[in-house]
């Protein structure tokens, strides 16, 4: 039961650090362009920043809790995915040094969703 909470918790922060980029990109970020009210966009983004670094931690919390548990730190797969974790920290964490760049929020979506696909491929098999 406590692995199964752990993995629920991991699965809520990685959906709220991915919802919330493609409910940015997707729909907050067009609307407030569209209005023409700019700084509200920062703000918004800002909120998401602080969000995101929580759920951020709960990844590693949760997913190096795991990874002992299953034994997977010498697993290529969980390397390659280990790999894309740490794309993805430098890449959020450049985008928040540099503000707003949309190279660096389509780079941190696209590792995002590599990192995704890399957990599911690495939990289940392939069909």
């Amino acid at each position: 039961m406590f692995w199964q909470i752990m993995l629920f918790l991991h699965v809520i922060a990685m959906a709220y650090f991915l919802g919330g980029q493609i409910m940015l990109a997707a729909n907050v970020v067009p609307v407030l362009v569209k209005g023409g009210d700019q700084s509200q966009i920062g703000s918004v983004a800002r909120g998401f920043g602080m969000g995101s670094l929580v759920a951020l931690g709960v990844l590693v919390l949760t997913g190096m809790g795991m990874a002992s548990h299953f034994e997977l730190w010498d697993e290529s797969q969980f390397q390659v995915k280990m790999a894309l974790v740490l794309a993805t920290f430098i890449s959020v964490f450049v985008h928040m040094a540099r503000g707003n760049s949309r190279f660096l929020m389509v780079l941190t979506f696209a590792l995002t969703l590599a990192t995704v696909y890399a957990g599911i491929h690495l939990t289940t098999p392939l069909y």
